[in-house]
This record gives C-alpha cells, structure tokens and sequence, in this order.
C-alpha cells in the first residue's frame, strides 16, 4: 500500500503534532520519575491518547528505581509483550502491574 501523498502544508502540520505529541509524553515521564505522579495514576489516565500510546515498557522505565532489565523482568513475569502499549493491556495484566506496583 503506498503512503499518501501530501501537501508540504499537511506534511508540517503532521511533523508538529508528532512533536507535540513526544513532548507530552516526556513530560508525562518526567513527571513519573519525580514521583508527582504514581504508577496507579498514569493506569487511571489510560483513556488519554498521550498515556495510552506509551509503550507499557517505557511506562516502567520512567519509574523511580527502575530501568530497563527491571522492567524487562516484570513484564517477562506478567507475559507482557514488549510492543504492548497502555491502551493494549487487558483487565489482568493491568491488574497484576497495578499489585505489583501500586
């Protein structure tokens, strides 16, 4: 299937919206690293197009103490895919990262 094409005009106003889009979930991660905003927080906001296009592993990642093995460890435990975003996660994965780290 080829990519439309578009208009230089449609093709910036895209590359904006990208962008916007990275901003927010960087402040979203710093915010998580900081603690101002807890694990259970981010899951509830899950219907937010921002959190729920974060990959659930960067979404660990962003946690105090944690970096990439430790959550490679609890997904692997869980049987989270490591492409599964937030808005992917079903009702028992969500539960048993919300036991996990609350």
């Amino acid at each position: 299937m080829a990519l439309p094409t578009l208009s230089e005009a449609d093709r910036k106003a895209a590359l904006a919206k990208a962008a916007e889009a990275r901003q927010k979930r960087a402040e979203l991660r710093g915010k998580i690293k900081s603690g101002e905003m807890s694990f259970a927080d981010v899951l509830k906001k899950s219907d937010d197009p921002i959190v729920a296009r974060m990959k659930v592993s960067t979404l660990l990642e962003s946690l105090p103490g944690f970096g990439k093995a430790k959550a490679q460890k609890i997904m692997s435990e869980l049987e989270i895919s490591d492409s599964r975003r937030v808005q992917g996660l079903g009702a028992r994965q969500r539960e048993q990262l919300l036991q996990r780290l609350g």
